[in-house]
């Protein structure tokens, strides 16, 4: 048999530099999310088949890489054709929700939780994205104001300003749209409620297809000519500064609940006075997000030049209590982790000088114990100062080797013979 040194498709290895950069990403993650008082959890890597396949997690249930049955289960499932009883989770948030429901007697509340861990999706890999990869949420549980929307927004903006920073990127959008909106658009356009999902599946492709695209395949779809006309007169009403009152005031008012649009414009007014004027919060009544378990406001991240979002969430008032039989507030964010380390490492990512330098003795093989005995002795007195030391045998190719140090950050080099001051 012959053995593979490549990856499994879809799935990575990650080099020293990778994971300098990785890990300095998920400390500013870290410490940014603390300042918000977001506490960390954690829950397990496999959830059951039941919870991951419960009609709550979208298009991404197609995704599931799924865990068989073992021994006398296997068999029995072989004879009914269910084989499966686990799953590896595709994302953060059905976990979440069953983390709640099963710990909530021990938990505040509000609960502001930030998790940050490895998710599996079996998805045709491209750039940015992959079968495996790491996702960092945050969520607040049990509030059902819009503070917990302008905590999560103002919260997510200014970690990403922090970010973005160190590669000279200071401008981004973030798209804010609402659930009730989509649904009082299509009510105002004609549409039938039970056509809502498959008319926003159609929208959320707007990017791809345009406006015109959005036309055709609704019409393909056998909707009434009038209501889809409607309904794309509506989104040619846009224009880049209009608020979200303004515009709902012109196409959907009688079908909305006027707490909606005034609720929204206090999101965006307060976001906007808590983080970076570079920042652009635009009201976008195309986004839809395509997850079906959101209830309210939904918000998305975008960089200029790149086709995929950073960032994305909502609220999602329902999904806990499926779990739990009791109405329990929730609203998320969800950061492309993968992404921003791929902007990171496109735009050239250099590795912050933290003011220590990391220092290199090389010591020669010939040299003998005593010597070996003081370049260790001196290297345990500069890593109790907090300095980064590592000890190596001096190479015959000691300029390769140099090199190589000098490469993953190493500023002081020293080669170490029989009569070598330390």
């Amino acid at each position: 048999m012959k053995f593979i040194t490549t990856p499994v498709k879809g799935m990575q290895d990650f080099l020293p530099a990778d994971m300098r950069l990785r890990q300095h990403v998920m400390s500013l993650i870290r410490s940014s999310y603390r300042t918000y008082g977001f506490d960390e959890i954690e829950t397990p890597v496999m959830e059951h088949i039941e919870n991951l396949s419960g009609k709550i997690g979208g298009e991404n249930e197609k995704l599931i890489f799924k865990v068989m049955k073992r021994g006398r289960e296997l068999e029995k499932g072989l004879e009914t054709g269910e084989i499966a009883d686990n799953g590896l989770r595709y994302d953060l948030t059905v976990p979440l929700a069953r983390y709640y429901s099963n710990n909530r007697n021990n938990l505040p509340t509000p609960l502001k939780a930030l998790q940050i861990g490895n998710v599996w999706r079996a998805d045709k890999p491209q750039k940015g994205r992959f079968r495996q990869f790491t996702q960092c949420d945050i969520d607040i549980i049990g509030d059902s104001s819009i503070m917990a929307e302008i905590e999560l927004i103002a919260a997510t903006s200014r970690m990403l300003t922090t970010i973005f920073e160190e590669v000279g990127i200071r401008e981004f959008t973030v798209h804010i749209n609402d659930r009730r909106i989509l649904k009082a658009m299509a009510a105002a356009a004609g549409f039938p409620e039970d056509s809502y999902d498959d008319v926003f599946i159609i929208l959320d492709k707007m990017d791809k297809i345009g406006l015109d695209g959005v036309r055709e395949s609704l019409l393909e779809k056998g909707y009434a000519p009038e209501a889809v006309e409607a309904y794309i007169g509506m989104f040619r009403l846009i224009t880049p500064d209009m608020t979200c009152g303004s515009f709902c005031e012109q196409v959907c008012a009688s079908a909305l609940d006027a707490g909606v649009m005034a609720g929204m414009d206090t999101i965006m007014t307060s976001v906007a006075g808590m983080i970076s004027k570079d920042v652009h919060l635009m009201f976008d009544p195309t986004l839809v997000r395509g997850m079906s378990y959101y209830t309210g406001t939904i918000f998305e991240i975008t960089i200029d030049g790149y086709n995929f979002s950073i960032a994305g969430g909502g609220r999602y008032d329902e999904m806990i209590g499926r779990f739990c039989s009791q109405s329990v507030p929730a609203c998320g964010f969800s950061i492309g982790f993968e992404r921003i380390v791929t902007i990171l490492r496109d735009l050239n990512w250099k590795e912050p000088d933290h003011g220590m330098e990391k220092m290199a003795f090389l010591v020669d093989e010939k040299s003998g114990a005593d010597k070996i005995r003081e370049v260790f002795a001196k290297a345990t007195e500069l890593r109790a100062q907090g300095q980064t030391v590592t000890v190596q045998p001096l190479k015959k190719n000691a300029k390769f080797q140099v090199e190589t140090l000098e490469k993953n950050g190493y500023t002081s080099i020293r080669k170490v013979y029989g009569d070598t001051e330390l």
